[in-house]
């Protein structure tokens, strides 16, 4: 198992707040401005990143509305086309066009209610790194696969699949997401030393995809239901580098109390 090193390099933790259907107009830029307003009144980003990922329709308007606050505009999904008759989808193109920085890919609601497989993930995973923006590749078991043994199987596939293709190079502007999915709106969280476990070992997969200093400059976030009165507790495993957080992510004080205890 991966052990960190001394002369590995800092990772600068990152904290994304996945929206997913919910909010209105007036309410996603209440809380973007919420967010924002706490990470600058608190100086919570000199040494973490933060990103929202609000729905498609309101992306622009929490864009602007989240202003120079240094807090990331991310989106909740992609096409991997780069135009055409592909009714309802949107490019990473156009997610550029309206200020779009970060992009999740393969998160398991899209895998598992929509039915994308591993080869879309990675489609839609390679259109944003060509469009020159960041991602974040969600992997993750279900609970029928955990209590099979099945874990680390399963992250290592949805790892290798998504990333077939990308670069040395272009994995600088990838996170990876550790999602069980067992623990996605259910209230239940891995225990810090679970997570640090498959976290540590989706190490062991990039190092044997793109080698030791590429795996150890990579972040990989936990996202099963991490909140304020975990977070500290998981953060401080050495192989966990943030988290994605779902529900707790609307609400604009416990996100920045996640943000802040990813500061330390």
């Amino acid at each position: 198992m991966h052990t960190p090193t001394r002369s590995a390099p800092a990772r600068t933790p990152i904290i994304g707040g996945n929206w997913k259907m919910n909010t209105t107009l007036a309410s996603a830029k209440g809380l973007a401005e919420g967010v924002a307003g706490a990470c600058r009144r608190d100086g919570l980003l000199g040494s973490v990143e933060a990103a929202v990922f609000p729905p498609f329709v309101y992306l622009q308007a929490v864009g602007q509305t989240l202003g120079d606050s240094g807090v990331l505009l991310g989106a909740q999904d992609v096409y991997f086309e780069p135009d055409g008759a592909f009714t309802g989808e949107v490019s990473a193109a156009m997610l550029k066009d309206v200020g779009v920085q970060i992009v999740l890919t393969g998160h398991s609601e899209r895998r598992h209610v929509i039915g994308e497989t591993d080869v879309i993930v990675n489609r839609k995973t390679r259109a944003v790194l060509d469009a020159g923006l960041r991602v974040i590749l969600c992997v993750g078991e279900r609970l029928e696969e955990r209590e099979a043994g099945r874990t680390h199987e399963v992250n290592e596939r949805q790892t290798v699949e998504g990333l077939r293709g990308v670069t040395a190079e272009q994995m600088a502007r990838v996170v990876i997401a550790y999602e069980p999915v067992w623990a996605i709106g259910t209230g239940k969280t891995a225990t810090p030393a679970d997570a640090q476990d498959a976290h540590a070992k989706l190490r062991d997969v990039l190092t044997g995809l793109y080698g030791q200093a590429v795996a150890d400059a990579t972040r990989i976030q936990y996202g099963g239901s991490m909140k304020g009165a975990n977070a500290a507790e998981l953060l401080a495993q050495p192989d966990i580098d943030g988290g994605l957080i779902g529900g707790a992510s609307l609400k604009a004080d416990e996100f920045a109390s996640i943000v802040r205890a990813a500061r330390g």
